[in-house]
């Protein structure tokens, strides 16, 4: 695979007899081979399902015969689920898989392996553990964020033209920002196999991690919910920018606050010369809500995920979870839980569904917001992990990860586009967000900025031969 390969250039090649799907299987497992001593993306292969799978022939679906990593907290039949943590290695292998994978398969696409995400994607970085840090490939000594590391280290690495990711707060866009990657986190309850709404609560959605927005787009359109199932307006098929010139609202300060890492801040001034030179209009905006209360009401949500991980993990052990199950930080956010109790919960919960409102009403005089994914570049190794001090961990988390968990709470679309890297060459990616149910206006929009300012011949200093 080139260096400028990306998904739909080589389903064109399967397609037209020039490579062999068991070819490109063969290929994507020799690059994850070769990388992953270095890099620590994946968790487990299925390279003889996968190999079993482009023997059989009759692939169907625009992307067949494509390699596509899973992020290991979905089930696949036939290989087990590990979520990043260490008791999951009691767990059997899945026996059922969601309509999402099915969606996946039906595109054509083959699933090669299982990759790397913190312990239940609760951070934004990828050190479980369980497993030992992944790393990011423009510099073996920074995070490729999280809670989709694993995923996105893999597509800048060259080793997958794609790979599957999901986004509670963040985990689609970060690591995207990261690793120099196109990352958009649909609208709640957008795409196949996500909770309805009126089902509960819920703030995580499942995309990818592309190289190209044309792969992000074309595997949106095959994955959305459409028919009696849908919830939202079908997107369809977005493949070119639009002529409309929009109004941009720039976000001068993180959820707290806090001002940009001077070189993330200056990724959002070249972005705002961008946009001006291409004819839309830019202004100054401000957040819909209170951060600090919306960050506490998000924590609030964040914490009793942890609190209901170890009662699944008590009920599957027959004991309390403890540090040989989970990381010391799960533990103590779940402590955190369980002594606010369920009334905070609720009352976190009541708040926060009035988010929805007053973010769409913050659109008002604008189409899209701007803003960094990031307070900083991606931050080292070890700065961000599972077994230190909840005090240090919380204050290290929001002077990371700052500008993300709006979209979840309020059900939004937004993308981190790739448009900066450091002078020392780390990337920073820019965060565009729209109305929810707006995704076309964000795909149009990155179809205009990847030709205006392309990215894909930029090169990790690690990356497949």
């Amino acid at each position: 695979m080139s260096k400028t390969m990306d998904a739909t250039g080589l389903a064109s090649l399967i397609r037209r007899g020039e490579m062999t799907a068991l070819e490109a299987v063969d290929a994507a497992a020799a690059r994850i081979e070769a990388l992953q001593p270095k890099l620590n993306f994946l968790v487990a292969d299925t390279f003889e399902r996968a190999r079993d799978r482009a023997r059989a022939g009759a692939l169907t679906g625009p992307f067949a015969g494509v390699p596509y990593l899973i992020k290991d907290m979905f089930d696949v039949v036939g290989s087990v689920t590990r979520y990043g943590a260490r008791f999951s290695a009691v767990l059997p292998p899945a026996t059922a898989q969601s309509a999402m994978i099915d969606a996946l398969e039906k595109a054509g696409l083959i699933l090669i392996g299982r990759s790397a995400l913190g312990e239940f994607g609760f951070l934004p970085t990828t050190e479980p553990l369980a497993f030992g840090p992944t790393r990011n490939p423009w510099n073996l000594n920074h995070t490729p964020g999280g809670s989709s590391g694993g995923a996105a280290a893999a597509v800048a690495s060259g080793a997958v033209p794609m790979a599957d990711a999901a986004d509670g707060g963040g985990s689609i866009r970060i690591p995207a920002s990261a690793c120099g990657l196109f990352g958009l986190k649909p609208s709640r309850g957008r795409m196949v196999g996500d909770q309805m709404p009126a089902a509960g609560f819920d703030l995580t959605v499942q995309h990818a991690l592309t190289r190209s927005v044309r792969d992000s787009a074309a595997l949106f359109a095959l994955t959305e919910r459409t028919g009696e199932v849908t919830i939202l307006p079908p997107v369809g098929a977005v493949t070119a920018p639009s002529s409309r010139r929009l109004r941009v609202g720039v976000l001068p300060r993180g959820l707290h606050g806090r001002t940009p890492d001077p070189r993330v801040q200056a990724g959002v001034d070249a972005a705002t010369r961008l946009l001006e030179s291409l004819g839309h209009s830019v202004r100054p905006s401000d957040w819909p809500v209170d951060g600090e209360t919306l960050a506490a009401d998000f924590a609030a949500l964040w914490t009793n995920a942890a609190l209901e991980v170890t009662r699944l993990i008590s009920a599957v052990s027959g004991r309390d979870a403890d540090e040989t199950q989970l990381e010391p930080f799960t533990l103590a956010m779940a402590a955190q839980a369980r002594a606010a109790g369920p009334e905070a919960l609720e009352a976190a919960r009541s708040r926060l569904l009035g988010v929805a409102v007053a973010y769409e009403r913050g659109f008002a005089d604008v189409d899209v917001i701007l803003s960094p994914v990031l307070l900083t570049p991606p931050v080292p190794i070890g700065h961000i992990v599972g077994d230190l001090p909840v005090e240090t961990m919380f204050e290290r988390l929001w002077g990371f990860a700052d500008y993300t968990v709006l979209h979840n709470v309020a059900g939004a679309p937004a993308m981190s586009v790739p448009l900066h890297w450091t002078d020392s060459g780390l990337p920073v990616g820019l965060q565009f967000a729209a109305k929810a149910g707006d995704e076309r206006t964000l795909f149009e929009l990155a179809f205009e900025l990847e030709a205006a300012q392309p990215w894909a011949d930029r090169r990790p200093p690690v990356f497949a031969t």
